[in-house]
């Protein structure tokens, strides 16, 4: 049930719409004062009275609901109370009714493109990709799950001058067979070796100019070693994307576009948008306290904004999209304001559908900040494998006769470098721990997935339970978990709403610490039949909203722990 919906249905013919009471409900910081809470505050002018008298007013005037128990004003707000027994009733019935709990077509079929991972070909892929790929994949599938259409881009980093440095140190000091059995090791391996080596002798960076120039000319021999690299970094990055759970639609990189920014530089000739300066050719944004965006080096080579506004436009143009998300670092923040105000001057009016969703950096307690040219990095797939290896040895001393006790751990482990990324706001840098992240109590993937196994052991000894629900000696554990579950579906909204997954995971780490205080509270299994049925009811539902959540997420749930 939509709460607030039926809060503003009760408020009908007192002068405010629907629309208006609804946008102002809030859930009160204290249970004391409510459920939900009316601010009355912005209704003053309006109604010319004080906020006080306001909420009186409403409080007369509401409709009787079986809904809600009563209504309180108190200081300029009207605090509402749900029924506890209507609550719960509603909550695990829905839950339990509906194979897809708390999805939505909210979205109508509307395309959200949403750019994300956006590896580098040819190097590693990372912890510092972390973020990225998962925020990303977790917004690709809640939105999807919210009935919007969503496309999920991997730009790939497939253009540039380091192509002309590898192919220059594949000459040098590497071969085609050392490349298959070396894989992106032995690219990141030659790739620190030219930085190094071009540090004594500044002609490799001239000879690194001039292979990239074959590239660009679409050299058979140069286009031949381009290609192996990307066909390797593809398939070993795949690899890693299986265990997160990642998928997309598209890998267009900045190669694809490449040969469409000619029309871009064009269109902004025409309409006098871009102007030489030192020789280069750039955007001037000083009116919009920004510095020059870059489009051609004086060599009229492009540049990453130039590729990005012909990818936009060739986003817009193939799926009419009614959002463009760009999950990228903080760091680029400067970046992509440029790249939306260029596209606004151009007179694309769909450039306020662009948003760039910035996130935090990731780090190792143990390394300092990452480098590929120093070769300063830390795989990806070597977090995933570490954390798995962690994962087994805590379960082969928890409990040794567990059956698959490694496909458990590798479950255990990517479900734990999942959530790592996920559990605080998005902005927030994060610094890694493996101990903390793979701990089974708090904040932390295998907390839930513990939960998911505890519950649904209790399920199991169970062995089924009845439909309909008794709300005889209701604990108050039993409402308050209820009303965790029943907020779930407004959670996805407002992820969604703000672009923010966390909002999810810390809904999900509610009510797993819900549950599990009512798992130690109430007697389930040894209770009488009819608060033993409702409280086997409840834990079905719980199980239910976990999976559904972390599903989302891109965690699996192992069977057993």
């Amino acid at each position: 049930m939509d709460y607030k919906q039926a809060i503003a249905e009760s408020l009908a013919g007192c002068g405010i719409s629907e629309n208006e009471i609804k946008e102002l409900i809030i859930i009160p910081p204290d249970k004391q004062m409510g459920d939900y809470c009316l601010p009355c505050f912005k209704f003053a002018k309006l109604l010319r009275k004080s906020p006080s008298d306001i909420a009186g007013s409403l409080a007369k005037c509401m409709h009787s609901s079986e809904v809600f128990c009563k209504a309180e004003a108190a200081s300029g707000y009207l605090n509402f109370f749900i029924d506890r027994n209507f609550l719960v009733k509603n909550t695990v019935d829905e839950i339990l009714s509906s194979d897809n709990y708390g999805a939505s077509n909210q979205g109508g079929g509307k395309t959200v493109c949403i750019d994300y991972s956006s590896i580098n070909i040819a190097k590693p892929f990372h912890i510092g990709h972390l973020s990225t790929t998962v925020i990303g994949g977790a917004l690709y599938r809640i939105y999807k799950y919210m009935g919007y259409n969503a496309v999920g881009i991997n730009h790939l980093g497939d253009w540039g001058t380091q192509f002309g440095k590898l192919i220059c140190a594949y000459r040098l000091w590497s071969s085609k067979e050392q490349i298959l059995s070396g894989g992106i090791k032995e690219m990141l391996r030659i790739y620190v070796k030219f930085h190094e080596e071009a540090e004594k002798d500044k002609s490799l960076d001239d000879e690194a100019r001039r292979q990239f120039k074959l590239i660009e000319d679409s050299d058979e021999e140069a286009l031949s070693v381009f290609n192996l690299f990307k066909e390797i970094t593809l398939k070993e990055v795949d690899k890693v994307y299986r265990r997160l759970n990642i998928e997309f639609d598209s890998y267009n990189g900045e190669s694809f576009y490449n040969d469409k920014t000619a029309a871009v530089v064009k269109e902004l000739e025409d309409k006098n948008l871009i102007k030489k300066s030192d020789g280069a050719y750039v955007v001037d944004l000083d009116k919009f306290d920004m510095p020059p965006c870059l489009i051609l080096k004086a060599d009229k080579a492009t540049l990453y904004a130039t590729r990005d506004i012909a990818a936009a436009i060739y986003r817009k143009n193939t799926y009419d999209f009614y959002k463009c998300l760009y999950v990228v670092a903080y760091q680029q923040n400067l970046h992509f304001k440029q790249l939306f105000k260029v596209i606004e001057l151009m007179g694309y009016d769909w450039a306020k559908d662009l948003e760039h969703v910035a996130f935090g950096m990731v780090s190792l307690e143990d390394i300092g900040s990452l480098s590929t040219r120093r070769g300063n990095v830390i795989f990806l797939e070597d977090v995933l494998d570490k954390c798995a290896q962690k994962a087994l040895e805590i379960i082969t001393v928890k409990n040794p006769q567990l059956e698959n006790k490694e496909q458990t751990a590798e479950i255990i482990g990517c479900g734990a470098v999942i959530f790592s990324a996920l559990i605080n706001n998005r902005i927030k840098d994060i610094v890694f721990n493996y101990d903390r992240v793979l701990s089974f109590e708090g904040e932390t993937g295998p907390y839930l997935q513990y939960t998911c196994v505890r519950a649904n052991s209790v399920l199991n000894k169970a062995k089924g339970f009845t439909c309909g629900i008794s709300c005889e000696s209701l604990s108050e554990i039993e409402f308050e978990l209820c009303k965790l579950l029943g907020g779930f579906k407004e959670v996805l909204k407002d992820v969604i709403r703000h672009n923010e997954p966390s909002f999810l995971t810390r809904r999900l780490i509610e009510i797993a610490k819900c549950f599990n205080k009512f798992y130690f509270e109430c007697k389930i299994l040894s209770e009488k039949d009819n608060i033993k049925n409702r409280r086997l009811i409840i834990t079905a539902a719980t199980l239910k909203t976990l999976k559904i959540g972390l599903k989302l997420l891109g965690i699996k749930i192992p069977d057993s722990m």
